[in-house]
C-alpha cells in the first residue's frame, strides 16, 4: 500500500571548499544560478511533486538559507512602498501556503548519511525523498522526481536517480551494479561508493535524487565509516538492498553539477537562455562572443 510522500530532505551543511572564497560566508547553496539560488531551485522541484513539509539539514554557517525561507517584512514594505508589485509577489511567494520548513544542526561534518540520519526525528516512520540542492536536474517534460515518486508509490520501494558517466571517473561516484528491466529503470543488484575503474559494476552513477524507506534510519545508525572516513549513505542503500527491492530510474534530462565551478557555469548559461526575460538578448550575446 502506498503511502503519499510529504517529507523532503535537504542536507545543506557542507563548507563548499570547491567555490572559496565565494563561500567563506556565503553558503555554496546560495549561490545563484540566473536569478534563484540553487537551493530555491531544489525546493520548487520538490513543491512541485506534492512534497509539503521542508527539512533542512544545516550547520552554523548556513543561516542565510534560513533567512531565504523566511519572511523579510522590510523589504516587502519597501517593494510595495515603491510600487514594484512583481518583485513583491515574487519575493512573498518563494515558499506557497501550506509547506513548512524544518532545520536541524549537523554537528559533526560525517557525510552524507550522516546527515541523513539527523532527519530522522523529524521525518519519523514514513518514506521520504532526498535533494543535493548541488546538483540541478532539468527535464523537459516529466520531471525526474516526480517519477522516481511514481515509481516508489507503486510497490513501497527505494528509487534512485542514476545517469551515465565516463568510465573513467566513476571512481568519483556511488555506482550501481543493474539489471535492466525497461527502458530508463532497473532493479539493483548492488551498489558502491567510487569503486576503482577497473572493479566497477556499471557506468551508472548516483545522482542527488532519492527516494528512501524510512529502514534506512536503523540502516545508518549502525552504518561504519565508508570511503572519505564518512558514513555514506551508498553504504546504507547496500544494506536496505538486502531487505527490500531497491530500483534506479535513469532519468531522461540534464544534470548541472553546480558543486563544481564548470557546472555552475553552464547551469547559468543554459538557464539564462530559457529564461523568458533574458533569452533573446542573451543568446544574442553569445553569439557575438563565440563569433
Amino acid at each position: 500500500m502506498s503511502v503519499q510522500i510529504k517529507k523532503a530532505v535537504f542536507p545543506v551543511a557542507g563548507m563548499g571548499t570547491r567555490f572559496l572564497p565565494a563561500t567563506k560566508a556565503c553558503p555554496k547553496e546560495m549561490l545563484p544560478v540566473v536569478d534563484k539560488p540553487l537551493i530555491q531551485y531544489a525546493v520548487e522541484e520538490a513543491i512541485a511533486a506534492g512534497i509539503t513539509d521542508l527539512i533542512f539539514v544545516t550547520s552554523w554557517t548556513k543561516r542565510p538559507i534560513e533567512d531565504h525561507f523566511d519572511k523579510n517584512f522590510e523589504l516587502e514594505y519597501k517593494l510595495e512602498e515603491a510600487g514594484k508589485k512583481e518583485l513583491l509577489n515574487t519575493v512573498r511567494n518563494i515558499l506557497p501556503k501550506g509547506v513548512n520548513c524544518f532545520y536541524v544542526r549537523q554537528q559533526e561534518a560525517l557525510g552524507l548519511g550522516h546527515a541523513v540520519l539527523c532527519a530522522k526525528d523529524i521525518v519519523g516512520d514514513e518514506p521520504f525523498v532526498v535533494l543535493l540542492a548541488d546538483d540541478m536536474i532539468y527535464c523537459d517534460e516529466t520531471a525526474c522526481l516526480d517519477t522516481m515518486i511514481n515509481l516508489a508509490n507503486e510497490d513501497a520501494s527505494s528509487v534512485v536517480a542514476v545517469e551515465q558517466v565516463p568510465m573513467e571517473k566513476v571512481n568519483k561516484y556511488g555506482v550501481i551494479d543493474p539489471i535492466d528491466l525497461s527502458d530508463r529503470l532497473y532493479k539493483l543488484q548492488g551498489v558502491v561508493e567510487k569503486p576503482p575503474v577497473e572493479e566497477a559494476p556499471s557506468n551508472l552513477s548516483i545522482v542527488g535524487r532519492y527516494v528512501l524507506q524510512p529502514r534506512i534510519f536503523e540502516l545508518l545508525e549502525n552504518t561504519q565509516r565508508g570511503a572519505g572516513n564518512e558514513i555514506q549513505l551508498t553504504d546504507a542503500i547496500a544494506a536496505l538492498l538486502e531487505e527490500q527491492a531497491i530500483y534506479a530510474y535513469e532519468f531522461d534530462g540534464i544534470r548541472y553539477d553546480c558543486g563544481s565551478k564548470l557546472g555552475h557555469m553552464k547551469a547559468n548559461v543554459e538557464y539564462a537562455l530559457r529564461h523568458p526575460e533574458l533569452n533573446g538578448a542573451f543568446r544574442e550575446y553569445l553569439k557575438g562572443i563565440v563569433s
